[in-house]
């Protein structure tokens, strides 16, 4: 059985009620966590995924700390690294117009894809509406949600 504490789901996506309902049973299997996980978190309102984005840094940046969401938030970023100065240039530059234009940092669930991957999703999330863009943001959330959890409760941890 898979009992997920309040804080453990927390680094997982820092939205206080999905947490709580999340947190409010035990699972047979991670495969119901993850169901039960999803389902709690859709939809996510406008203040919820406002509360999410407080815990994420911007694309390209590395959040401060030792807690979980910190090294959660370091070891997806990695992967993006690049050590070319062009391309992170241009993501600091979408990075800009994307708050300028929407008003909350750009996240995208950043494990598995390279930077120039992460430029042409926010070069095409620039052109979305606002309410489809919430949308997105939403689904990325629960995407990075269901990637910790697994990492937290999944085999061997």
């Amino acid at each position: 059985m898979i009992e997920p504490r309040r804080d453990d789901l927390l680094a997982c996506l820092r939205v206080s009620r999905w947490a709580e309902s999340v947190a409010s049973r035990a699972y047979p299997t991670l495969l119901e966590l993850e169901r039960a996980a999803v389902a709690a978190a859709t939809p996510l309102t406008p203040a919820e995924v406002e509360e999410a984005l407080a815990a994420h840094p911007r694309i390209g940046e590395r959040r401060q700390g030792d807690d979980a969401e910190a090294r959660f938030s370091r070891a997806e970023q990695s992967a993006s690294a690049s050590e070319d100065e062009a391309l992170a240039a241009r993501l600091a530059e979408l990075n800009a117009a994307y708050e300028d234009r929407f008003g909350r940092v750009f996240l995208i669930r950043a494990a598995g894809r390279s930077r120039g991957e992460i430029v042409a999703e926010a070069q095409r999330r620039l052109g979305n509406d606002a309410a489809v863009e919430l949308a997105e943001v939403a689904d990325q959330l629960r995407g990075i949600a269901l990637l910790r959890l697994r990492a937290t409760y999944g085999e061997g941890s």
